[in-house]
């Protein structure tokens, strides 16, 4: 059956725009995946490529929170869609006892074994994320009195805690600043949702993005749990010129040092 030169540029039509919608969509979508390292997940959450292909964007994390923190990313976020994240300056985690977000999780996108202590559920433990102080805008920097953060912190003294200062600008007066502690702090983001600066100058990221690595070579020799890493350390050999003489040769060369 021949079709009319109509129907034929009706056809064309219709093909290109699907295919520039499908272009649309596919954009749409690698944006959402390239934001996603900014995110912050509930409590318990695996890291972010083994969340995602664990998380069946069921929302129930979401329906199970008391204090509606958890938000379903959806188009238009810069988000995985479907899936669960908080904005602490909205609405922080409040470290519910109990984590409920996290036992009805059905495919264990969110662990029990993550937020847990002697097999028994435990908020302290989580790692959502780590508190980062910009010193610059924070006020307790300049020297006047703010101590927003560390009340808010659930942990009181532990992961947050306060350090005087003396005022270099004056040299006669002290401040007081809050200090992060990195290995107890859980990202809940209270301290974030406290700060009385316009914009936060505490704020939450994922610690794999606020956080450096020393790597396996440098450890803490006072601590017994550092030390551990050792065990993960390859040798690494280099061979240079130098390398094939005696050290003692080496370090009584003086050639190029008392050369005019």
């Amino acid at each position: 059956m021949e079709i009319t030169r109509r129907e034929f540029f009706l056809k064309s039509a219709r093909s290109a725009g699907l295919l520039a919608l499908g272009g649309l969509v596919w954009s749409a979508y690698v944006d959402e995946v390239t934001a996603s390292k900014l995110i912050l997940r509930p409590p318990g959450a695996l890291m972010e490529k083994d969340f995602l292909a664990a998380c069946i964007k069921c929302g129930l994390c979401v329906e199970a929170c008391p204090y509606d923190t958890l938000l379903l990313a959806k188009p238009g976020d810069n988000k995985p869609l479907g899936t669960p994240y908080f904005i602490p300056r909205d609405m922080p985690c409040y470290m519910c006892p109990d984590i409920p977000c996290v036992p009805i999780c059905p495919t264990n996108a969110l662990d029990q074994s993550l937020v847990s202590k002697n097999g028994i559920l435990d908020i302290n433990s989580a790692d959502m994320g780590l508190a980062i102080i910009d010193e610059n805008s924070c006020i307790a920097f300049w020297g006047i009195q703010c101590d927003a953060c560390h009340s808010a912190c659930p942990l009181l003294n532990e992961a947050i805690s306060l350090e005087y200062r003396k005022n270099d600008r004056t040299g006669k007066h002290a401040f007081i600043v809050p200090i992060v502690h990195a290995d107890v702090c859980t990202g809940c983001g209270l301290c974030e949702r406290a700060c009385i600066t316009q914009k936060a100058s505490i704020f939450i990221l994922p610690r794999e993005i606020a956080t450096g690595r020393a790597g396996d070579h440098y450890i803490k020799s006072w601590s017994k749990k550092d030390e551990a890493r050792l065990k993960n350390a390859k040798e690494i050999n280099t061979k240079t010129k130098i390398s094939n003489r005696p050290a003692i040769d080496s370090l009584n060369d003086m050639k190029g040092l008392l050369d005019d």
